[in-house]
């Protein structure tokens, strides 16, 4: 058999290589080295990866990493999808906190009470460098969260301040924002929003942040807890999402996937997948925290997979949207209890923060360490 392909054009044999699955393509690439050579290209492994989890396309199709193989990213998925990963706690700190955290390329930014710290990561995915890169200081009380844009990093303190730090510089600016805690902020093509416990969203321009003017206020009927920017749509109010539920059932964190696709997840245990194409822009769909826990953070991949981080034993959890129920689970931190504040995941490791720790899950692992899948 592999005589004979080798005697096909090449195009033609990757072709064909394309349609085979996973097993097949391995055990072919045991045939001869030239086989092996050709079933490890990228295009062989693409409509596979598109259909994994994780691996860094979106639903657009779109292929957002370039120097990992595909190949490669397909065996790492296969993590993911069975839970397979080393733990390690990488940074320790004394005090209970509320961090929150951004993974920026090899940077990691985590909050630390009223300072927002960045940290270099480990070339090798190990950790990272405990002395921080660099300390951004700005608010004279806890930073609430933060933003990493191209040129500037934004945060929200309690305060009421919002803080713009010029990134690989020491230059700041601070304005009063809001008259009670500013519990989010957001920031796309020049503007910011910010969300407030004085039941306000705030929309400002990023080049007169400087003058601390406000461009639009709207009045909300609650506490603003989480905030994000749909990059297509105008300032203007189009809906409201989710009127019928009780009170207190309220949304601690929000992303777009696409311009058209929000998620949401908070106090009522649920993630919920909006489609804003629909005319009433109603939920349709949801995922219910088995626990019955608070759900405080999540992120997507853009294509199948979700993670979230619930309020007890720092749970962090992983969904496949295809999935009616939880794909894997993790617990960081028994037995004490603490919530997972904040997590971000690349297409290879994940962390998370609690309130004395941050946590780092390595998928990267060779799958003969483990002797179930």
């Amino acid at each position: 058999m592999g005589p004979v392909l080798l005697l096909l054009p090449e195009e033609i044999l990757l072709l064909i290589l394309s349609y085979l699955d996973r097993q097949a393509l391995g055990r072919l690439s045991q045939v001869c080295k030239k086989l092996r050579h050709y079933t490890s290209r990228d295009s062989v492994w693409r409509r596979i990866a598109r259909r994994c989890l994780n691996t860094g396309f979106l639903q657009q199709g779109a292929d957002m990493i370039s120097v990992i193989p595909v190949k490669e990213r397909v065996r790492v998925s296969q993590n993911w999808k069975y839970g397979r990963c080393e733990r390690n706690v990488i940074l320790k700190w004394k005090r209970n906190l509320m961090p929150w955290l951004q993974v920026d390329g090899d940077l990691l930014y985590l909050t630390q009470a009223e300072e927002i710290r960045a940290y270099q990561l480990h070339p090798n995915g190990s950790g990272l460098h405990r002395r921080p890169y660099a300390v951004l200081l700005g608010h004279q009380e806890d930073v609430c969260r933060f933003v990493v844009t191209n040129s500037h990093i934004i945060s929200g303190g309690g305060d009421g301040k919002i803080a713009l730090h010029k990134v690989h510089s020491s230059v700041s600016i601070q304005f009063s924002a809001h008259e009670q805690d500013v519990n989010c902020v957001d920031c796309h093509g020049g503007i910011i929003v910010s969300g407030s416990r004085d039941r306000t969203a705030r929309v400002w321009s990023l080049s007169s942040a400087a003058d601390a003017q406000c461009l639009h206020t709207i009045q909300t009927d609650d506490r603003v807890w989480s905030i994000a920017i749909n990059p297509l749509l105008s300032g203007q109010l189009i809906n409201c999402l989710g009127t019928e539920f009780k009170r207190g059932a309220g949304v601690l964190d929000v992303c777009y996937e696409t311009p058209s696709i929000l998620l949401s997840c908070g106090y009522d245990t649920y993630i919920r997948y909006w489609d804003l194409r629909t005319s009433t822009r109603r939920c349709v769909r949801e995922w219910e925290e088995p626990h019955d826990s608070v759900l405080y953070c999540m992120q997507s991949d853009g294509n199948y997979m979700i993670a979230t981080g619930s309020s007890y034993y720092g749970v962090v959890r992983l969904w496949d949207k295809r999935m009616n129920r939880c794909l894997q689970s993790f617990s960081l931190s028994c037995p004490t209890s603490s919530p997972v504040y904040s997590l971000r995941f690349t297409t290879s490791r994940l962390y998370a923060a609690l309130a004395t720790t941050l946590h780092l899950l390595d998928f990267t692992v060779s799958s003969h360490q483990f002797t179930t899948l």
